[in-house]
């Protein structure tokens, strides 16, 4: 499991917009949205969302290459353990706290760490904290 915890806020976006950007580059005749502007994307509520506690909140963009939700999870809230079997998955904490549970391994998360969860692996986020973990998630299709 890879974790970029130590890693700047700036470093891990800049990581994240390589990935993608080197994805895109193969393909020029692909549309792309360059702003997601959320504050204009329908809000879901999502019982139980992958087989959890409680319920995920979040405004999702998604096309044929990419999912990308800001999402909320209320305290006591998870999203269950799933697998990734055709994609990997990124999520960043805007503000909160929590952990993630990747193939058997727990970590700690907190504003401004990044969780990665790669393709073939299984994962959970559980909101064990105090305040809503808030957080944006990618999920390239590969």
């Amino acid at each position: 499991m890879l974790c970029f915890a130590s890693m700047s806020p700036f470093l891990k976006l800049a990581l994240a917009a390589s990935c993608l950007s080197s994805y895109f580059a193969h393909d020029n005749s692909i549309s792309i949205t360059m702003k997601i502007d959320f504050k204009k994307v329908e809000k879901q509520v999502l019982p139980k969302f992958k087989g959890g506690e409680k319920q995920l909140v979040a405004k999702m963009f998604a096309d044929e290459r990419n999912r990308i939700m800001k999402a909320r999870l209320v305290p006591g809230a998870s999203i269950g353990m799933h697998t990734h079997d055709t994609s990997s998955e990124i999520i960043y904490v805007l503000s909160g706290q929590g952990r993630a549970v990747c193939n058997g391994s727990e970590e700690r998360l907190q504003t401004g760490d990044c969780h990665y969860c790669p393709k073939g692996f299984t994962h959970t986020l559980i909101n064990d904290g105090d305040d809503d973990l808030v957080f944006f998630a990618v999920v390239p299709q590969q």
